[in-house]
């Protein structure tokens, strides 16, 4: 859990960013408008799984102007600087407006993400929080991109041979359209 700082709810940000974070390379898109105050890359880092209803279970890495960030704690073969040293202060400031967010090194989700303003903080809103998004997550360890459309492709048709066995490793049902803001908001709140 991410400790608390100026982008964590429980203190009050004076700048809050609004991001949008899309998931390269999947159909329907998916996508997600947020808005947190000044945050590590570490503690964005749990924003977007709580955003994206990713499950923070496989390694992730930023990469910010040809320079990954990411967790130390990773392990040695990672060559990469600490994600808890780069803010978004600092990039919105010194730039670039986006940089990308990859997400399970074996499946390789990348996500773009784009600081698209800053804005004053609203009285009595709650950071982080999302705004707007679209379609679901893919579930986890599903095989990427190529592996999301054959899994979809299996759910959709019921003569699919891995159909059932499909249904049944996401617990019975899965809408690719789907996307619930206030799921997403309760789990944004959590993060304090």
């Amino acid at each position: 859990m991410p400790k608390k700082s100026k982008g964590m709810p429980g203190l009050a940000p004076t700048t809050i960013y609004q991001l949008k974070i899309v998931l390269n390379d999947v159909d329907p898109p998916v996508w997600r408008r947020f808005q947190v105050g000044d945050c590590s890359l570490a503690e964005l880092h749990h924003v977007i799984q709580a955003c994206m209803g990713w499950s923070n279970s496989h390694l992730y890495a930023f990469e910010v102007d040809g320079v990954e960030y990411s967790d130390p704690e990773m392990g040695d073969d990672m060559d990469c600087r600490d994600s808890r040293s780069r803010n978004l202060s600092q990039l919105a400031s010194q730039g670039p407006s986006s940089f990308t967010y990859q997400y399970d090194f074996g499946d390789n989700w990348e996500h773009v993400v784009e600081i698209e303003k800053t804005l004053p903080p609203e009285p009595k809103a709650k950071y982080p929080r999302c705004i707007e998004g679209e379609h679901a997550c893919p579930p986890e360890d599903c095989g990427g991109s190529y592996g999301y459309e054959e899994f979809l492709e299996a759910i959709r048709d019921p003569h699919h041979d891995e159909h059932e066995e499909m249904l049944e490793w996401v617990g019975g049902k899965f809408d690719p359209e789907a996307f619930d803001i206030n799921w997403v908001d309760r789990e944004l709140q959590r993060l304090g």
